[in-house]
């Protein structure tokens, strides 16, 4: 499914994006922040809170905005709106653990994101997602090993 690109939290985002690509972090963050506020539903949310999650400055904020876009994806009350969405939530979220040093669930969410990727269209985003959660796996291979292990 397309995402509108005349939804105004959409229209933010993507001035957010230019202002981040020009290094005005700030300014992305800013303009973040008042979709965050002009947001209408869990879809609205689960966007904005991924691109929130980019310009945090600490591991736990970065965590906890991109656990914030997964759990509204999985509020949406029309799931295949965000069926899409949920590889790259996947992959944000598992190297969001593996920063905290959580090696476990960062490899779960990491084979999240391997498997749902070939449920995407051949493109940049897929190929993204598949070397993000490869490079990601081979990170914290090794590193802790679960219970079920």
């Amino acid at each position: 499914m397309e995402i509108d690109p005349n939804n105004p939290v959409v229209k933010l985002c993507a001035e957010g994006i230019a202002a981040e690509m020009a290094g005005r972090v700030a300014e992305a963050a800013a303009l973040y922040h008042q979709a965050w506020e002009a947001r209408s539903d869990d879809y609205d949310a689960c966007i904005v809170a991924h691109y929130l999650a980019r310009v945090q400055s600490s591991a736990a904020e970065v965590l906890r905005w991109n656990q914030a876009a997964l759990d509204h994806a999985g509020a949406v009350a029309d799931p295949e709106r965000v069926k899409m969405f949920y590889p790259s939530l996947h992959l944000n979220l598992g190297k969001s653990y593996e920063d905290i040093g959580e090696a476990a669930e960062a490899r779960r969410l990491y084979e999240l994101a391997e498997r749902g990727a070939t449920t995407l269209p051949n493109g940049r985003l897929t190929e993204m997602v598949q070397r993000g959660a490869a490079e990601g796996l081979r990170r914290v291979s090794g590193q802790s090993r679960s219970a079920t292990d």
